[in-house]
């Protein structure tokens, strides 16, 4: 494995554990066992290596999500929440063939995103992968036209934090299903469960 993978790699179990800001680059570069002068020469500071590291991720997801969510909008009349939400199921699941747990870090870093306040990271994105948002966007209002842009910030942030404190605490939760109920799940079983859940947040009536 080379350097840059290695530095990338300790740097994404640190930051989906402790956040970006309580992530230290001694800390990284204590992991990947290299130095200091590794990660300058490879990234030039912490903040672009959280970009490559958040890059490597959404190159992967943003095409076939797209796609999903292309289809929705121009193949379906009338779309339910479920279905623009159910959208990201496939593309998410196939961050786990990029890196083990990728699914479940990539959330957690996207939702560090928005608790650590990396504004930049939400420019970065906004700006790189414009067709993510605007699709969802458009899908959603597709689905529940009355909703203003201002109510589908709202509840879309409202649906970040549900889908990054579920996910961070997946091993948990299937631990539990497991005990108690005796079911067997797996990661693509826990986002399936919280389609309904946020389909039907998302999809509230509006309160003026």
């Amino acid at each position: 494995m080379d350097t840059k993978t290695r530095i990338l790699n300790a740097a994404e179990l640190l930051f989906a554990d402790k956040g970006f800001s309580g992530t230290s680059l001694r800390e990284i570069t204590s992991i990947a066992e290299v130095n200091l002068a590794a990660v300058n020469y490879h990234f030039g500071s912490k903040k672009e290596l959280i970009k490559a590291l958040m890059k490597r991720y959404l190159d992967v997801l943003a095409p076939s999500l797209i796609t999903s969510l292309s289809d929705i909008l121009e193949n379906t009349d009338k779309p339910s929440l479920e279905q623009v939400f159910s959208a990201f199921v496939e593309p998410l699941l196939s961050l786990n063939k990029l890196h083990e747990n990728g699914t479940s870090n990539f959330l957690q870093l996207l939702g560090h995103s928005y608790t650590d306040s990396q504004g930049f990271l939400r420019w970065f994105i906004t700006n790189n992968y414009p067709g993510i948002i605007d699709n969802f966007t458009a899908a959603v209002h597709k689905a529940y036209p009355e909703l203003t842009s201002e109510d589908i910030f709202w509840r879309l942030h409202f649906t970040m934090g549900t889908a990054v404190f579920t996910m961070s605490s997946t091993e948990a939760l299937i631990d539990i299903a497991s005990n108690d109920f005796g079911l067997k799940l797996d990661v693509a079983d826990v986002i399936k469960r919280i389609i309904p859940y946020v389909a039907a947040g998302v999809g509230a009536p509006i309160a003026r």
